[in-house]
């Protein structure tokens, strides 16, 4: 296991992550009242949470520190009420723990049992795309390919959206389409933080992108997906998307992206006139679009 000044990986982020939040909250958010004067503490400090939590001062400074101290799923539960998690947030904290997500505990949907291959392929003339949980690129289909700017070269989603300008300026809005990937990848990636391919990922994609590596250090997480896509083609204009994301049965955490054009759009005529007119080169690359 990866270990950082002597704490697995997972305990640093662990960390991290509690103190961002911390700092994010006032006293009157979750519910205290403090007399009036500067507050030398940016957010909620440290004893403030543990009381709210119904847990030790000392006990929560260590957790902040990334020890690694035994964590019950009830006190977890109550850390994340004290810091006003919500349910992608409270997700994220118990895979940062090593906590099982329990179905009774509502935090985890039902895998689904398909071929995605056969699926992307089946999926046109609309995009499909199958990533695993590091949002390396497994499989997609020749609309997404036309539609996203992606292409063989592409291996990764994450660098394609923050390296390759093209893909990137394909989106109505980048800034937020960025900062809502880096905190759905935050989410999907939790037990991946000791693993030395994430490591390698995410220093990479720092040291190439200074948008990613500032929201990389906000710590932010995001576990449901936008229904909507909005991309900006350079040949057809305004393509609207509804966006359906579904976690493949298997270890590797797999996940499969299905684009339907929004009914009150021009997306559907103006997507098959889109794949007719590059068709040939599209038959070449991929013969199921053909």
């Amino acid at each position: 296991m990866s270990k950082t000044g002597g704490y697995s990986r997972n305990r640093v982020e662990l960390g991290h992550f509690l103190r961002t939040k911390r700092s994010s909250l006032s006293p009157a958010d979750i519910g205290l009242s403090v007399s009036s004067g500067k507050r030398r503490t940016p957010g909620l400090r440290r004893e403030e949470v543990a009381v709210v939590a119904g847990i030790g001062t000392s006990w929560y400074a260590w957790l902040e520190q990334g020890r690694d101290i035994n964590v019950s799923e009830s006190v977890a539960r109550a850390i994340g009420r004290a810091l006003r998690l919500d349910p992608s947030e409270l997700r994220y904290l118990y895979q940062l723990l090593g906590i099982s997500l329990g179905r009774e505990a509502g935090l985890v949907a039902e895998p689904l049992g398909l071929d995605a291959g056969q699926v992307v392929d089946e999926w046109l003339p609309n995009p499909a795309l199958v990533v695993d949980e590091l949002w390396n690129l497994l499989d997609f289909n020749a609309a997404a390919e036309v539609v996203f700017g992606i292409g063989s070269g592409d291996r990764n989603l994450l660098e394609s959206f923050f390296t390759n300008e093209e893909v990137r300026s394909r989106y109505s809005d980048p800034e937020r389409v960025e900062r809502e990937a880096v905190a759905h990848f935050r989410a999907a990636a939790a037990g991946r933080y000791n693993d030395p391919g994430f490591g390698r990922l995410i220093a990479s994609l720092c040291s190439r992108s200074e948008r990613f590596a500032a929201l990389w250090r906000s710590h932010e997480v995001l576990g449901s997906w936008k229904k909507r896509k909005e991309i900006d083609h350079p040949e057809v204009g305004r393509l609207s998307f509804d966006v359906h994301a579904w976690r493949v049965d298997g270890i590797d955490h797999i996940r499969l992206f299905l684009h339907l054009p929004c009914p009150a759009s021009d997306t559907r005529v103006k997507l098959e006139n889109l794949l007719r007119q590059h068709e040939p080169v599209l038959r070449e690359a991929h013969p199921a679009a053909s």
